[in-house]
C-alpha cells in the first residue's frame, strides 16, 4: 500500500503541474478574447487536455518506472489525450456551427427564429431576439402612424390657421383704411376679431397640451376628488354652448366615488368629450353625461345623437386630427385635437377611453381606477 506522504506528494506534483498548464491557458484566452469562439473553444480544450496529461507526465517521472512501463504509459496518455482534443475539437464546431444559425437568422430581413434546435443557451437568446424584434416592429409602426399623424395634423393646423387669419386680415384692412366707419359694423368686426383670436389661442392651448402629452412631460397633481363633481362641473361648463345650439345637456352620477385624479386636466378631457358631442348632435337632440361604477371601476359616458360613426373610422376616432365623415366634422372648427388630448389625459391617468355607437349616435366611456 502506497504511504499517505507520498500519494499526498504525488498529488502535490499532479496539480502543480496541472495549474501551470491552466494558467498559460488562462492567459491565452485573454489574448485571444477579441476571436472567434471556436479559436477559444480549441484553447480551453487543448489546455484541459494538457492539463491532465502534464500530471501525468509528472507522475511518471516520479515513480522510477522503467522504460517499458513508462512508455506505456506515456502512449496510453497521448492516445488519449488526442482522442479527447479531438472530442473536444468536434463538440466547438457544433456550438459554432449553432451559433452561425443564430448570426445568420438575425442577418436575415426579416428576422425569423431558427427552426433547427440549439443549445439551451442559444435558444434563450434566439427568443429574447424574436421578442425584442417584435418590440423594434411594433415601435416602428408607432412611430410611422405618429408620423403620419404629425404630418395630417401640420396639414389640418395650417388650414385652420389660414381662414382665420385671412378673415381677421381683412376686417383689419377694412378698419384701417376706413372702408367700414358705421359704429355697427365696427363693434361687429372688432367682436368677430375677437372671437377669432380666442378660438386660434384655444387651438394653440390644445397643441401645447397635446405637445406635453406626446412628450411624456403632462404632470399631473392628484388630488382626492368625486366622479361627481366631474360630471356636475364638466356638464355646467359646456351648458351655454349647447343652449346656443338647441341641444338638451344631461348629466347625472351614482353616489360619490372618490378618485386620486388632476381635477383640471381629467376635467378637460371630459369637457372635450361633452363638446364635441353637442358640437356633433343636431339641434333638438339630446347628450347624456352618465357616472357610475362599472366592474370595480369609475365609468363615465357621454352619449350623444351624431348619427354614429362609420364602423371602419371608429379605431382612428381618437387619432391627432381625425375628423372622419361630414357627419362628425366640427362645426365651430378647430384643429381636431380634443379627442386625442382627452385620450392622452385619461391613459395618463392609468384608464381607458373607448368609443362604440349606440342607439341614435355613439358613446364615449371613459374608465378610471377608484382612489385606494
Amino acid at each position: 500500500m502506497i504511504p499517505l506522504r507520498d500519494l499526498l506528494w504525488v498529488a502535490w506534483y499532479a496539480a502543480a503541474a496541472a495549474a501551470v498548464v491552466a494558467v498559460l491557458g488562462l492567459v491565452l484566452l485573454h489574448l485571444l478574447r477579441s476571436r472567434s469562439v471556436a479559436v477559444q473553444l480549441a484553447v480551453v480544450g487543448v489546455a484541459t487536455v494538457l492539463a491532465t496529461v502534464s500530471g501525468i507526465v509528472v507522475i511518471t517521472l516520479l515513480m522510477y518506472l522503467d522504460e517499458h512501463d513508462r512508455a506505456v504509459a506515456l502512449a496510453v496518455v497521448i492516445a488519449a489525450g488526442t482522442v479527447a482534443m479531438g472530442v473536444s475539437a468536434l463538440l466547438g464546431r457544433r456550438l459554432v456551427a449553432a451559433n452561425r444559425v443564430l448570426v445568420e437568422a438575425v442577418r436575415a430581413d426579416p428576422y425569423r427564429p431558427p427552426s433547427v434546435p440549439l443549445p439551451k443557451e442559444l435558444a434563450l437568446l434566439a427568443r429574447e431576439l424574436d421578442a425584442a424584434y417584435d418590440r423594434l416592429a411594433a415601435a416602428h409602426e408607432r412611430e410611422q402612424a405618429l408620423e403620419a399623424s404629425r404630418r395630417e395634423l401640420v396639414a389640418w393646423v395650417s388650414h385652420d390657421l389660414r381662414t382665420p387669419l385671412a378673415g381677421m386680415r381683412a376686417m383689419a384692412e377694412a378698419l384701417e383704411d376706413g372702408v367700414v366707419s358705421d359704429t355697427e359694423t365696427v363693434r361687429r368686426y372688432h367682436g368677430r376679431i375677437r372671437q377669432e383670436i380666442d378660438r386660434l389661442a384655444g387651438m394653440v392651448d390644445d397643441l401645447f397640451e397635446l405637445s406635453r402629452i406626446h412628450a411624456g412631460t403632462l404632470r399631473l397633481y392628484r388630488q382626492r376628488v368625486g366622479l361627481d363633481d366631474l360630471v356636475a362641473e364638466a356638464v355646467a361648463g359646456t351648458e351655454p354652448l349647447a343652449r346656443a345650439k338647441g341641444v338638451r345637456l344631461r348629466g347625472e352620477a351614482g353616489p360619490a366615488l372618490p378618485l386620486e385624479v388632476d381635477a383640471g386636466e381629467l376635467g378637460r378631457a371630459l369637457r372635450n368629450l361633452v363638446v364635441n358631442a353637442v358640437r356633433h348632435t343636431p339641434s333638438d337632440g339630446t347628450v347624456e353625461v352618465v357616472g357610475g361604477v362599472e366592474d370595480g371601476m369609475a365609468c363615465v359616458t357621454v352619449s350623444d345623437a351624431c348619427g354614429g360613426i362609420p364602423e371602419d373610422d371608429l379605431p382612428r376616432v381618437f387619432d391627432v386630427a381625425f375628423r372622419g365623415e361630414t357627419a362628425r366634422t366640427p362645426g365651430g372648427g378647430g384643429a381636431g385635437l380634443g379627442l386625442a388630448i382627452a385620450r392622452g389625459i385619461v391613459e395618463a391617468h392609468g384608464g381607458r377611453i373607448g368609443v362604440a355607437n349606440a342607439g341614435p349616435g355613439c358613446r364615449f366611456t371613459i374608465r378610471l381606477p377608484p382612489a385606494g
